[in-house]
């Protein structure tokens, strides 16, 4: 198996000695990221989803021409003749769908968004009037806008109210309700199975009791950062270091497996070897890039298979690198968008980087971004204060106070 990046062929020979590049990792994850197909649901259910076709409004809005304010609709012509008293025809309230017409010298009482009676053009703010049994006085002669809102004047049936690719956030949910839509028609979400692979692991709350085991304490953050990046999370697996629990485990229904463990090359290592049997396609492997250099992707037919360290510090770095944009374009959406990195001013200086590239944890002050003090593949203390991941390139030189860093939000 090769792929090509530039004119030069990529080997998985040559990824074993961790020569691919970030970037070049991340342009062969983001080729292989295709949307995944459209479903129908229901408006209400569909929050935080991504549109695959674009909502088109069914009715106007308004769809009459209705009193933007409380007060009194009127002919506008009758003020302009000097007319200031007039007969009360009635009320109307939003909803009210039997109007009376008004004629020369008589009004209606209307509340905000109730139909204008027909004849009438402009409502009187009800502070500038005066009612008084079956009259209406117009104290103050109003100015400026009619305060009607016009049929249509927000959108019309036929409007496309939402492009495209169109995050569902909460005001592009008004906006398609406004328009009388009841579904739409998504992306579908990735469906995720993370299997945890450790015989050490057991589930949080049990390992104090247990002799030589710790906590599984990244299945819920991976499973929450694939929700936040659009996944569905449908299975959580926890197996211990056997190929063949990891075998039994693995379904090539689900749209992305990530295993959590057994990506480098010890003898209980069998996150690769295990899918071996199913025709697993190594598309990459050994990045170049610290913390995370044994993390893989692959493909079983159409299934993704991402390979995380079992590090928690290096597996939630490699998550937030490599399944973040993964998902990101399997929904619908860009794989880059989910890599949109900021410059900040650093807080302190930054040593020259080493070989490698590093993506450090870090957090901010003042504005300032800030490397945290120990960074180690296994910490995981440091990682409820961390909020940015900061790139250092490969051999980069000391950084200065105040130079800029690129960071992302982790």
């Amino acid at each position: 198996m090769s792929h090509r990046i530039g004119n030069a062929p990529l080997t998985v020979s040559s990824l074993c000695h961790a020569s691919l590049a970030f970037d070049d990792a991340i342009a062969i994850l983001s080729s292989e990221a295709h949307a995944l197909g459209h479903e129908s649901i229901a408006l209400g259910a569909a929050a935080g989803r991504r549109l695959a076709e674009p909502v088109v409004a069914r009715i106007d809005g308004p769809r009459w021409d209705c009193a933007a304010m409380d007060g009194y609709a009127l002919r506008n012509c009758d003020l302009d003749v000097g007319l200031r008293h007039f007969a009360l025809r009635g009320e109307i309230v939003a909803g009210d769908d039997a109007l009376i017409a008004v004629a020369t010298g008589s009004t209606m009482r209307v509340m905000t968004g109730a139909p204008l009676p027909d004849g009438a053009d402009r409502v009187v703010m009800i502070e500038l009037c005066e009612e008084n049994g079956g009259t209406v006085e117009i104290r103050a002669v109003p100015g400026g806008k009619p305060h009607v809102r016009r049929r249509g004047s927000d959108f019309t049936a036929g409007q496309t109210l939402l492009d495209k690719n169109r995050e569902l956030t909460p005001v592009a949910l008004v906006a398609a309700a406004a328009g009388d839509v009841s579904h739409v028609t998504l992306w579908r979400q990735p469906r995720v199975h993370i299997i945890a692979t450790g015989d050490e692991l057991v589930a949080p709350g049990e390992a104090a009791s247990r002799a030589y085991r710790i906590p599984d304490s990244l299945t819920a953050a991976i499973a929450l950062l694939s929700r936040q990046w659009g996944g569905l999370v449908v299975r959580e697996t926890r197996t211990g270091d056997d190929p063949r629990a990891i075998r039994d485990a693995f379904s090539k229904d689900d749209d992305v497996t990530i295993i959590i463990g057994g990506a480098s090359r010890g003898n209980r290592d069998f996150g690769r070897s295990a899918l071996a049997p199913f025709g697993l396609r190594l598309l990459f492997a050994d990045v170049a890039i610290k913390p995370g250099k044994p993390s893989w992707y692959g493909k079983v037919g159409e299934a993704h298979v991402l390979g995380l360290p079992g590090n928690p510090t290096a597996a939630l770095t490699v998550a937030r690198l490599f399944l973040a944009p993964l998902l990101a374009g399997l929904g619908g959406g860009e794989p880059g968008s989910a890599l949109e990195w900021t410059r900040l001013p650093a807080a302190h200086d930054v040593e020259r980087q080493a070989e490698r590239e590093a993506f450090l944890i870090g957090d901010t002050v003042g504005g300032a971004a800030r490397l945290l003090d120990r960074q180690e593949a296994s910490a995981q203390l440091l990682l409820g204060q961390a909020t940015i991941l900061i790139r250092r390139p490969a051999r980069a030189a000391r950084s200065r106070e105040g130079s800029l860093l690129p960071v992302l939000p982790i």
